[in-house]
C-alpha cells in the first residue's frame, strides 16, 4: 500500500494545522485559564517557588499564548516552537522531580508525566527543525 503526502494539498494543510493545534492545545488552554483566573496562576507560581509570582504568571501567560499563535499561524513558527519546547523542559524539571519522591503512586504518576513532557519537548524541536529546513535559503 502506498501513501503519499503532498505538502501543497488542502488535506495536508489541514492535517498540518491539526498537528500543530494538538501540540499547542495544552498551552492555549493553560494560558487562557491562567488569564481568566490570575489569582490561581499566581498561586501556581508560588507553589513552585517562583518569585515574584505575579511576574512569572504574566510571563507564562504571554509565552503560552504568543508562542502558540506563532506556531499556528506560521509566523516565526520555529521561534515559537523553541520557546514552548524550552519552557516545557524547564517547567518539567521544576515541577516533576520524580527522582526526589519516595517510591509509590505519586512518583509513578510524576515519572509518567515527566517523560510525556519530554515527548512534547521533542515534538516542538521537530516543529522548529522542519520549519527551519523548509525556509528558503537567504
Amino acid at each position: 500500500m502506498s501513501f503519499k503526502l503532498h505538502e501543497n494539498g488542502s488535506a495536508s494543510r489541514t492535517v498540518h494545522f491539526l498537528a500543530h493545534l494538538g501540540l499547542c492545545a495544552a498551552y492555549i488552554q493553560g494560558g487562557l485559564v491562567k488569564l481568566t483566573d490570575f489569582q490561581s496562576a499566581i498561586g501556581e507560581m508560588t507553589h513552585f517557588g517562583l518569585n515574584p509570582p505575579a511576574v512569572f504568571a504574566g510571563a507564562v501567560i504571554i509565552l503560552e499564548l504568543v508562542a502558540s499563535a506563532m506556531i499556528l499561524t506560521g509566523w516565526g513558527r520555529w521561534l515559537g516552537a523553541l520557546a514552548l519546547g524550552g519552557f516545557t523542559l524547564m517547567a518539567t524539571l521544576v515541577a516533576l522531580r520524580f527522582w526526589e519522591m519516595p517510591f509509590g503512586q505519586e512518583r509513578f504518576m510524576a515519572a509518567n508525566s515527566f517523560f510525556e513532557h519530554l515527548g512534547l519537548t521533542g515534538g516542538f524541536l521537530l516543529v522548529a527543525w522542519l520549519d527551519l529546513i523548509r525556509r528558503p535559503q537567504q
